[in-house]
């Protein structure tokens, strides 16, 4: 036994993320991958390992809700335990964006919304290492949702898509009310055409027909706790920094954040629901790069349209660099992820990632990774105006230290907020996810913590491996602004090693 734990605790050491104890002011930054789904948990820690390596500290999954469901099945829920296992091994938080298949199985009656709801939350409840849920994918587009209009031309897609997502939100709040539950996961353009041959809507307009189906709604509570929004800009020729002056356009990009923001004030300003306030999740965001010959064998149909909107992986570099820069200092942001770790083989599709389709690593990558560590900690560019992140409070963090460590041992975590804190630190096991025995029901989570912090009052909070099976270890902790989850932080320690009680004479 003890060889075993030895062995274990030096891969994983060396495995860890350097600085996993680092909180800083900055935002998280990672990717939307869903490469690393897999119930094997040597590929999917593979591929979460490549995120690591980018520099990457969160990664967006996806679980697709078929019809008929209330719960995902027994493969799907392997899936998504070992594959958020294999994240949080790697330092990784995992987001999970739950939509339908396409337009043709949208969740339109009550029957399909209570099914939607209750699959999702079956996930939140059976696989605890989950705690940010982005319900649906651009429901302002046709492609993902329809109807969008009516034969009148009138919005329905918005109103639909309101009582999903409120259905939604109620169903993950009855699990845990620290619970993320982002909304939105909107497209950044949309004609507003309704009897045009592509029917979709703008997100100016598809922001304030959710505004207004909540208020007509007459709901007294939330519906999400962060907004979700892909500030793509096409084409790839277009820096980060260019904005839409006109101000009739009815596009946001990634540096129209005060028009985003107007939008979400003007829909949900006044009511239950923040509005200018609600942190903000830019869960897509890409530059695809031109593919070097010795590297088209990884890749399908090349002379495919979509792969001609590609630039030189130097000004891929460049340009995500400045996209990190800008988000870092937009103060409602908490995140931004890049469509991919690594590139889709299919070149009808995106590659925008950081690694060729093959996982051999671009010329971008290393001022990516530096990049996005800089972007985490706040540090990546000096923001004029308002504090660069105001929905990130955690200010410092001390997590155990990596080590061997006896059956009576306790661990200490401390941590210091900028604003009045809620945090909870618990233990988990680095094994793969099984029910826990009736000690660790005794227990909680394996041992578990919750607290409160202010600016004046930092907190500490004692762990105990008393009653844990030899083993190894993790204190996983969350920290959020009180009262909102949309502005969780979460860090992960290096491994803790219980070791077996010495045989009693």
């Amino acid at each position: 036994m003890l060889s075993r734990l030895l062995s274990l605790l030096a891969v994983l050491v060396v495995l860890a993320l350097p600085g996993a104890a680092a909180a800083g002011a900055g935002m998280f930054v990672g990717a939307a991958e869903d490469a690393g789904r897999s119930d094997d948990l040597t590929q999917a820690f593979a591929k979460m390992e490549l995120a690591r390596l980018a520099g990457f500290d969160t990664v967006r999954m996806t679980s697709i809700w078929p019809p008929g469901l209330t719960r995902p099945t027994d493969q799907e829920l392997a899936v998504l335990r070992t594959s958020a296992l294999a994240a949080r091994l790697n330092g990784i938080r995992i987001i999970l964006s739950v939509y339908q298949k396409d337009n043709h199985t949208t969740p339109l009656t009550a029957a399909a919304r209570r099914q939607f709801a209750s699959y999702v939350a079956t996930i939140a409840a059976e696989a605890p290492d989950i705690g940010d849920f982005i319900i649906g994918n651009e429901p302002n587009l046709n492609l993902f949702w329809m109807p969008q209009f009516d034969k009148r031309g009138r919005t329905l897609s918005a109103r639909a898509y309101l009582k999903l997502l409120a259905d939604s939100y109620d169903a993950l709040k009855a699990v845990s009310p620290d619970i993320n539950v982002i909304g939105g996961s909107v497209s950044p353009r949309g004609g507003d055409r309704p009897f045009g041959i592509r029917p979709t809507h703008s997100p100016t307009r598809f922001i304030a027909e959710l505004g207004n189906a909540y208020w007509a709604s007459g709901r007294t509570k939330p519906v999400m706790d962060a907004f979700a929004f892909h500030p793509y800009l096409i084409p790839s020729r277009l820096p980060p920094t260019f904005r839409f002056k006109n101000p009739k356009n009815t596009t946001i990009a990634l540096s129209d954040y005060d028009k985003l923001v107007r939008a979400l004030g003007y829909a949900f300003d006044g009511s239950a629901q923040p509005g200018s306030t609600l942190p903000i999740v830019y869960d897509e965001f890409g530059y695809q790069s031109i593919i070097p010959a010795a590297k088209r064998g990884a890749y399908a149909s090349l002379s495919a349209p979509a792969a001609a909107d590609a630039i030189p992986e130097s000004l891929q570099a460049s340009y995500y660099r400045s996209a990190l820069a800008i988000a870092q200092c937009q103060p409602n942001v908490t995140g931004m992820l890049i469509f991919h770790v690594s590139d889709e083989p299919d070149a009808r599709r995106w590659q925008s990632g950081v690694y060729y389709a093959d996982d051999t690593p671009k010329s971008s990558l290393p001022a990516v990774r530096e990049a996005a560590l800089a972007a985490r900690e706040g540090k990546l560019a000096h923001c004029f105006g308002k504090k660069a992140k105001a929905v990130n409070v955690l200010e410092s963090l001390t997590l155990p230290a990596a080590g061997l460590y006896g059956p009576t041992d306790l661990w200490t975590v401390e941590l210091t907020c900028s604003r009045p804190c809620s945090y909870s630190a618990r233990l988990v096991a680095t094994e793969p996810w099984a029910p826990p025995t009736a000690l660790h029901l005794l227990l909680g989570h394996f041992g578990a913590v919750n607290g409160v912090a202010t600016a004046d009052e930092p907190a500490a909070a004692e762990l105990a491996a008393v009653g844990l099976e030899p083993g190894a270890y993790e204190v996983v902790v969350r920290v959020v602004e009180t009262g909102r989850p949309g502005t969780a932080v979460v860090r992960t320690s290096e491994p803790l090693v219980v070791l077996a009680p010495p045989p009693s004479e």
